[in-house]
């Protein structure tokens, strides 16, 4: 199956359309045999750009194991700010050690991009955090220096011109990134990707509405009351893939064929201008107030 490829902002680099993100494979629900195989065949399917975070359990430990035979094939995207031993989050040296610690658990060295994992404004102002990841880009170990967060430090963010990328809620009922701050995101030449696109698959039956985000994204779903003419997974994926300034949406999974059935909605195109104008003036509506969901 071939995935599109596009141009991450200015960084040089070239993402799939579809990204895979990794939080579904750091826990013990699948053994190391079985993410082997995911991983392995996320890279087969064409899908190059993998996103972890040191909070996602043992994921970053499995994508070293699994796939640094592999590590010419994909861009490398993860995130740092927290949990780094003996030292304080959110600070200079947590920042530093945190990626030097990524660079040891991912068993690379470098990595394409490194998030700033969802600080928030008054941690960004400072600028010490901000100063330590341009400290490490500047010495090769990351290659685009990135924030992942939504609402007002996410603004801070990009008007801040320091970061090269940003990783953020978009989908088709958390939309505000896409109305407040994504043109001028472009308009520096950021790369972007978008966190969430399938909105935690919050409309069916298994979903754990114990999770305030998941319970949000419900209600919102059926407060917009919109009809599709097709199933929700599929007015969701091309909503998110095909929204202006998207480079990459990210999809997590634990199993092969749904993710290949993703790909193939996402290979559908672009939704239709009419459904797509709907869908906005309907979360105009309806969410005009609604934040982001980070």
């Amino acid at each position: 199956m071939s995935i599109e490829l596009r141009d991450f902002g200015f960084t040089g680099l070239k993402v799939s359309a579809v990204g895979f993100g990794t939080g579904k494979i750091g826990g013990s629900e699948l053994t190391d045999k079985k993410v082997e195989k995911l991983l392995n065949s996320v890279l087969d399917m064409g899908i190059n750009l993998i996103d972890t975070a040191r909070s996602y359990g043992e994921a970053e430990h499995r994508i070293g194991k699994f796939l640094k035979h592999r590590r010419t094939e994909f861009i490398l995207s993860t995130k740092v700010g927290y949990d780094v031993e003996g030292v304080d989050d959110w600070t200079f040296k947590c920042i530093t050690d945190g990626v030097e610690k990524a660079l040891r658990i991912l068993q690379t060295d470098y990595i394409d991009i490194v998030h700033l994992h969802s600080c928030n404004k008054d941690i960004l102002e400072k600028g010490e955090v901000i100063e330590a990841l341009t400290r490490m880009t500047q010495e090769g170990k990351i290659k685009v220096p990135a924030y992942s967060g939504d609402n007002e430090a996410l603004e801070f963010a990009v008007h801040s011109g320091t970061f090269a990328s940003l990783q953020s809620s978009i989908n088709i009922c958390d939309q505000k990134t896409v109305h407040t701050i994504l043109h001028q995101a472009k308009q520096g030449y950021m790369g972007v990707i978008a966190k969430r696109p399938i909105a935690n698959f919050a409309w069916h039956e298994n979903a754990n509405l114990a999770d305030p985000v998941v319970a949000e994204y419900k209600r919102r779903i059926y407060e917009m009351n919109i009809d599709y003419g097709m199933p929700l997974e599929e007015a969701m994926i091309r909503f998110s893939t095909y929204t202006y300034g998207v480079d990459s949406i990210l999809i997590g999974s634990t199993s092969i064929e749904h993710l290949k059935a993703n790909l193939k909605l996402a290979a559908k195109g672009k939704l239709p201008d009419e459904l797509i104008n709907k869908i906005k003036a309907r979360f105009n509506e309806s969410g005009k107030g609604w934040a982001s969901l980070t």
